[in-house]
């Protein structure tokens, strides 16, 4: 997790890397096929990340859609750790993209209904456009969050739409601690090391190939080997040992957002069975 890209020139100021693994990670695991190849509709790029309009379960078409991003990637900066940003007034901009990865016009948030880098790295935005006005503009759906775990050996894509580039792997495992500078994350996705992002990826939805339901959102990488410093996130196991795997890249799971969203898909951080931090 690097700093947030200012133009495409400076692809290299943000997480994700690009050398082979130089440390031992899993084995690579078979894969199920994909029930279609995932494209790009419903992914949309930031000024400097990615991103996806997204809805739960149980949201509705009249309902203000959802923009869903990183934590790290809000236009405020970076949340400190413990922090969280609720119900702040946003006017940012997103550019949708079809399946292609062509670009279909420009969605506008009224809000930054959560973000935080504490326990996950996750945005939401709330858009001054509901899912029945996107789909009826543009002919896009918006991704589902699954509600469900993403479970080991699953076949996943990032879809990043800033680079308009896909990636393909499967879900290595899960680190119990995930923890880059002041920052500890809970329950981190680590992918295959097929999926050997860059920069500008953070925030891409990653996708479960066999459902086409969104598992997690992409957000870092150990891209020189170092330990739990910036850039260079470390694993952090029950009995506090710690494990560094240079080259690895890692999301962080969403299931856990389903809970917290209410009717009029408001953010409900009491609701029952939401844990993210208040």
């Amino acid at each position: 997790m690097k700093k947030p890209l200012v133009g495409a020139c400076s692809a290299v100021l943000l997480l994700g890397a690009t050398a082979a693994p130089a440390a031992a990670v899993s084995e690579e695991r078979p894969v199920q096929p994909a029930v279609k190849a995932v494209g790009f509709a419903g992914t949309v790029a930031l000024s400097n990340c990615s991103g996806s309009v997204v809805r739960v379960p149980a949201s509705q078409p009249g309902d203000p859609a959802l923009v869903m991003s990183n934590g790290h990637c809000l236009e405020t900066g970076f949340p400190g750790a413990g922090e969280v940003v609720v119900d702040q007034p946003s006017s940012r901009t997103f550019t949708l993209l079809n399946a292609t990865g062509g670009n279909l016009g420009k969605v506008r948030a009224s809000k930054i209904a959560y973000g935080t880098m504490t326990d996950t790295d996750v945005s939401l935005y709330q858009l001054t456009s509901t899912y029945r006005d996107i789909e009826s503009r543009y002919g896009i759906k918006a991704l589902e969050l699954s509600a469900a775990r993403p479970e080991r050996g699953r076949a996943v894509t990032i879809a990043s739409g800033y680079w308009k580039k896909t990636y393909s792997c499967a879900v290595d495992g899960f680190a119990y601690r995930l923890k880059e500078g002041e920052w500890t994350w809970k329950d981190s996705l680590r992918y295959t090391s097929a999926c050997r992002t860059i920069g500008g990826t953070s925030g891409s939805p990653v996708i479960d190939d066999a459902t086409g339901k969104v598992v997690a959102v992409h957000n870092t990488g150990n891209d020189d080997g170092g330990r739990c410093t910036d850039n260079n996130p470390c694993e952090v196991d029950e009995s506090g040992r710690v494990t560094v795997r240079q080259g690895v890249n890692y999301g962080q799971q969403t299931y856990t957002i389903v809970p917290c969203v209410g009717a009029g898909n408001k953010i409900d951080l009491n609701r029952p069975g939401c844990t993210l931090p208040k």
